[in-house]
């Protein structure tokens, strides 16, 4: 069995996380190389990373999503075998937290469970509820790759999300995240983004997307509530700042929603 990671320490005050400061001479290298760049959907690409990491206090999420990435940017292509081995060896090295349905998946492929059985029984053992957000939190880095087409992102998110989680809600969580940003991104104003996406889901991640302010929202795990969330905080922000304080603020002790809203609010904002 892999070591766990030890649980998070309280690393808030008043609601707000703290933030870990980084050594002067790192800042100023990369405060350095972002005034070279002025193009505006890079600096929004940078801005989707820089806000998923901020919001990711664990870490798991920034692993797997850097694993993505990094599978991406060497093959341009979409390898699921090569993926899931790529989470799954970065696991066993690191047991990071990637949640309890991604967790429970490793688990039974450690155990020499065949991947693609492992994912039905994971969701067998659950009773179906796979629905969890840690495929619409990894999978946002696909909207800031440019080969990527706009129109193959949904199907490639839905595709991924299965690879660790089988109900339909979480690949259709992530395909909504993935083209918000994406949309986000290419330039579209908010509510131009939001129109455009809810277009190309269904389901209740639709719904999300058009009615995030409808009713109380939920600070639970289920990959739609958290995406309705997301929508409603950055929705209702000036600037990324304030929406990633207000996404801490409202999720504390959770760490479901703070990540979506910081990769969103990049993709809108940038650095």
């Amino acid at each position: 069995m892999p070591i766990k990671r030890e649980k998070l320490s309280r690393e808030f005050e008043t609601g707000c996380p703290k933030r870990r400061l980084k050594a002067p001479e790192q800042e100023n290298m990369e405060s350095s190389t972002l005034t070279e760049i002025t193009d505006p959907k890079s600096l929004r690409r940078i801005g989707l990373w820089k806000g998923l990491t901020q919001g990711d206090l664990s870490g798991g999420v920034t692993t797997m999503a850097e694993c993505l990435k990094l599978s991406f940017e060497k093959n341009t292509v979409f390898n699921s075998n090569s993926v899931f081995e790529t989470y799954f060896q970065k696991w066993t090295e690191q047991a990071y937290d990637a949640g309890p349905t991604v967790h429970r998946v490793f688990e039974l492929v450690q155990g020499g469970i065949n991947h693609n059985r492992a994912v039905e029984m994971v969701d067998n053992e659950a009773g179906g509820m796979t629905a969890g957000c840690n495929p619409a939190h990894r999978a946002s880095v696909l909207a800031m790759m440019p080969f990527l087409p706009t129109n193959a992102l949904a199907d490639l998110a839905r595709t991924e999300a299965r690879l660790t989680h089988l109900h339909p809600d979480a690949g259709e969580a992530s395909a909504a995240v993935v083209l918000l940003c994406r949309h986000l991104i290419n330039g579209m104003d908010w509510q131009e983004a939001i129109g455009q996406t809810a277009k190309e889901v269904k389901g209740k991640s639709k719904f999300s997307l058009l009615l995030p302010d409808s009713s109380p929202l939920n600070k639970g795990g289920y990959a739609p509530e958290v995406l309705r969330a997301a929508v409603s905080i950055v929705q209702s922000s000036s600037d990324f700042g304030s929406a990633l304080d207000a996404a801490f603020k409202f999720s504390y002790p959770g760490h479901y929603c703070p990540i979506l809203v910081g990769a969103i609010a990049g993709a809108r904002w940038g650095i």
